[in-house]
C-alpha cells in the first residue's frame, strides 16, 4: 500500500465519521419534538387595592349659641316672681325679709330654669364626612402551565393562555406569546 492510498483511507474514514455524525445530529433534530403538550393551565390571580375617598352626610346636634350668657333674664324673672310670693307672706320686717328670701331664691331659681334650657337648645345641621376606603380587585396576571415534553412533566410561567401545545425551541418550552395578527 502506497501512501496516497493510506492518505485516501483515512480522509474517507475521516469524512465517513463527520457524515455519520452530522446524519445522526440531522435525525435527532427531525425527530425532536416541535410541541409539548399542556396538562394543566392554572390561573395566577393578583389583589390589587385602590384607595378611594367615600362621603356620607350625617345629621348633627350642636347646642345653640347662648344669646344671655350670664342668664339675667331668667334671674331677673325669677327673682321678681319670688319676691312677689315672699311679700304676700308675713307683716312688717318679717314681710320685707320674705321678700328679699322669695326674692333671692326666685332668682336663683330662675337662672337654674334658663341654663337648663339653654342646654336642651340645639341646633341640626347637616355635615359631609369622608374617609378613605380600600377598594379590592382580582388582577390575572398570567398562567402557570404543566406540560409534558419527552414524557417528563415541566412547569412555566407564560402571559397568555396557552391552548392544547406550546412550541418547543431547541429542545426547551417556548413560553413567548404568540404574535398576534395585525390585520386592518
Amino acid at each position: 500500500m502506497d501512501k496516497s492510498m493510506i492518505k485516501g483511507i483515512a480522509v474517507g474514514g475521516l469524512a465517513m465519521v463527520v457524515l455519520g455524525a452530522s446524519g445522526v445530529t440531522g435525525y435527532k433534530v427531525l425527530t425532536a419534538p416541535k410541541v409539548a403538550d399542556v396538562v394543566a393551565v392554572k390561573e395566577i390571580m393578583q389583589t390589587v387595592v385602590t384607595p378611594r375617598e367615600s362621603c356620607e352626610n350625617v345629621q348633627v346636634q350642636r347646642t345653640a349659641p347662648v344669646k344671655d350668657q350670664n342668664r339675667i333674664a331668667g334671674t331677673v324673672v325669677g327673682g321678681l316672681a319670688g319676691g312677689l310670693l315672699g311679700s304676700a307672706v308675713g307683716n312688717g320686717t318679717g314681710k320685707t325679709v320674705a321678700t328679699l328670701a322669695g326674692a333671692a331664691a326666685g332668682g336663683y331659681a330662675g337662672n337654674q330654669v334658663q341654663k337648663n334650657m339653654q342646654q336642651k337648645d340645639v341646633i341640626t345641621s347637616t355635615e359631609q364626612r369622608c374617609k378613605t376606603v380600600q377598594d379590592k380587585s382580582q388582577k390575572l396576571v398570567g398562567y402557570n402551565v404543566t406540560y409534558r415534553l419527552d414524557g417528563k412533566d415541566g412547569t412555566v410561567r407564560t402571559s397568555f393562555k396557552p391552548g392544547a401545545t406550546l412550541p418547543v425551541k431547541d429542545g426547551q418550552v417556548d413560553a413567548t406569546p404568540p404574535a398576534t395578527d395585525a390585520k386592518s
